[in-house]
């Protein structure tokens, strides 16, 4: 079969003319348009699953996950990178987000940044990369030099190296694992910051949490390894607490101050009936499984 090329700037028949189009109706084209984005990820859950498996060996290897892009990629790999440690309390450093430009980019365009290759040794001896971590390349064309050639510097010093496209491209032998999601050419030609954009952040969800649930990041759907840190993940907090334990709010917050804020010490506490230091020592123990821990009861 021929494979498909420039998908991202292919023009879309469905909006050819949406200039024309009343308002409703064009919300209507936008909706239809979105739905072939469940259609592209259907089709990739095998790859999906490669890469969340190659990811969690990684991390459970003391490496570090790195999202890589340039321009929309870029923001959404540094979101979801800096999402994780108030979600699954995880510690500074475990996942970065680096984008093409640096800091500057996150809130502006800033011009050439995806083509420009000569910061990248500087970046990886920066972050000092190792043959532990792995590197998440998104670049919905699959051209941006930044993220190919940082994909190809990590690769030589032996990293994981992952490709998150939206275009048919060629394997190249210095990605490990490829991932390209056929989500169709955009409303407005060649703008991926649109359904592309939509999948990225949908598969970065998928890999970032399903790597902390399989860590123990998490009881059931319960973020029990939340760190408090402002008064919504006080009230969360609390509520994961009565929820698991079953004690009431007064108790939950009692439990959580005697915790110094870790939701799952809290748990452990209560159920077992011991001390913060000697839940630490026990999830230390159990590599963090609250579910090891409560399945098995008083397992000291």
């Amino acid at each position: 079969m021929k494979k498909r090329k420039n998908i991202t700037e292919s023009s879309n028949p469905n909006s050819n003319d949406i200039d024309v189009k009343n308002i409703r109706e064009i919300i209507q084209i936008f909706h239809n348009d979105n739905l072939e984005i469940l259609d592209g990820l259907n089709n990739a859950l095998d790859e999906i699953n490669n890469i969340v498996e190659l990811t969690i060996q990684c991390l459970k290897n003391n490496g570090r996950l790195f999202y890589v892009g340039a321009g929309t990629s870029g923001r959404l790999g540094v979101l979801d990178a800096a999402e994780c440690k108030p979600t699954f309390g995880v510690d500074d450093g475990m996942v970065e987000g680096i984008i093409a430009g640096g800091k500057n980019a996150l809130f502006m365009s800033i011009e050439g940044a995806e083509d420009n290759i000569d910061e990248v040794e500087d970046i990886i001896d920066q972050y000092n990369i190792s043959k532990n971590d792995i590197i998440i390349g998104i670049s919905c064309s699959g051209t941006a030099s930044f993220v190919l050639e940082f994909l190809k510097q990590t690769k030589n010093i032996d990293s994981k190296t992952v490709l998150i496209t939206f275009n048919e491209i060629d394997d190249v032998n210095y990605i490990d694992q490829l991932l390209s999601v056929h989500v169709g050419p955009e409303i407005i030609t060649g703008s991926t910051r649109m359904k592309s954009g939509t999948a990225t952040k949908m598969i970065l969800n998928m890999i970032s949490s399903i790597s902390m649930i399989k860590l123990n990041k998490t009881y059931g759907n319960y973020m029990v390894d939340l760190k408090v840190i402002n008064k919504k993940l006080i009230k969360r907090g609390i509520h994961i607490i009565k929820s698991i334990t079953g004690v009431d709010s007064k108790k939950a917050k009692i439990l959580l101050e005697e915790s110094n804020g870790y939701v799952k010490n809290a748990i452990v506490m209560e159920k077992l009936n011991i001390s913060f230091l000697e839940s630490k020592l026990l999830l230390n123990k159990y590599s963090g499984s609250l579910r090891e821990i409560l399945d098995k009861g008083d397992i000291r």
